[in-house]
């Protein structure tokens, strides 16, 4: 799988001063993927404008609700106190519309010993109930938690589908701003985990995931994300106040295409088909 590390900051395009102006705002794992879209619908169709930028899927699905971007980016569901925000300022519905599939991947260091871990225990080691690797047939060095901040959708999704209801993350988690920063703190702590979209795992080395103790472990890969047999399988999405209309629908359209779907792949994620 081809990858790309990037930046997970705010990636600028062009934007015409006109109100056909397209702004698509939110997930840090999905701004890349964003990106190379608009780069690749402005050159299919001249005179377009996409303005395209990240700050966490907490962020775009904010300004969604403020009026202030035209699409969220969301690497998670909206909660149901978005949705009743949008429907109460807007009169009409929020509208999620899966663009491409991802798996949550857990990264390691290259030198770590470790293959797999199980959910529950990823979710011993995000509580802080777990802090040694010799505990999970490592070696004896304490592990150093990286995590994202908590407007990141990736952050709210390992919160519910980790950690679950009432769980918090450690004390002791180091929260960085983005996938690409916690990619970089685990390449250079020998003893780090961090987690992310599976497109950013470069120079790290993903983990084996088990739904639970005796099942198998499975890495992030594209068959075992379609499938869903990656336990941490989720949608990428793009958010509209109502169905999708006008410059967002002929956007978002457009990345559902063969062309579209295949600039998915090259950046890392994975296609809806």
């Amino acid at each position: 799988m081809k990858r790309f590390l990037g930046l997970a900051a705010a990636l600028l395009l062009p934007l015409a001063a006109s109100a056909q102006g397209l702004t698509v705002k939110g997930s840090d794992t999905m701004v890349i993927l964003a990106q190379r879209w608009a780069e690749a619908y402005m050159k299919a169709k001249p005179g377009a404008r996409v303005q395209v930028t990240g700050g966490g899927s907490g962020v775009g699905i904010a300004a969604l609700v403020n009026g202030t971007t035209d699409v969220a980016n969301a690497s998670r569901p909206l909660k149901d106190a978005e949705k009743k925000q949008v429907q109460g300022k807007y009169g009409v519905p929020a509208v999620e519309t899966p663009v491409a599939k991802d798996g949550v991947a857990f990264y390691i260091h290259e030198s770590n010993p470790v293959q797999q871990l199980t959910i529950a225990q990823l979710k011993a080691i995000y509580a802080g109930d777990v802090k040694n690797w010799k505990e999970l047939g490592g070696k004896d060095a304490p592990i150093a938690l990286y995590s994202r901040e908590n407007s990141s959708g990736t952050y709210a999704y390992v919160k519910d589908e980790v950690l679950g209801k009432g769980v918090d993350f450690a004390a002791n988690a180091q929260t960085l701003p983005g996938t690409a920063a916690v990619v970089n703190a685990v390449a250079k702590a020998p003893n780090g985990i961090g987690y992310g979209g599976a497109a950013y795992a470069k120079g790290v080395k993903e983990l084996k995931v088990a739904e639970k103790d005796g099942a198998p472990g499975e890495l992030p890969t594209k068959a075992n994300v379609l499938s869903g047999k990656y336990p941490l399988s989720r949608d990428l999405l793009m958010v509209t106040r109502g169905a999708p209309a006008g410059a967002a629908k002929a956007f978002m359209d457009w990345a559902l295409t063969k062309d579209g779907q295949a600039i998915v792949e090259t950046v890392g994620y994975y296609p809806l088909h």
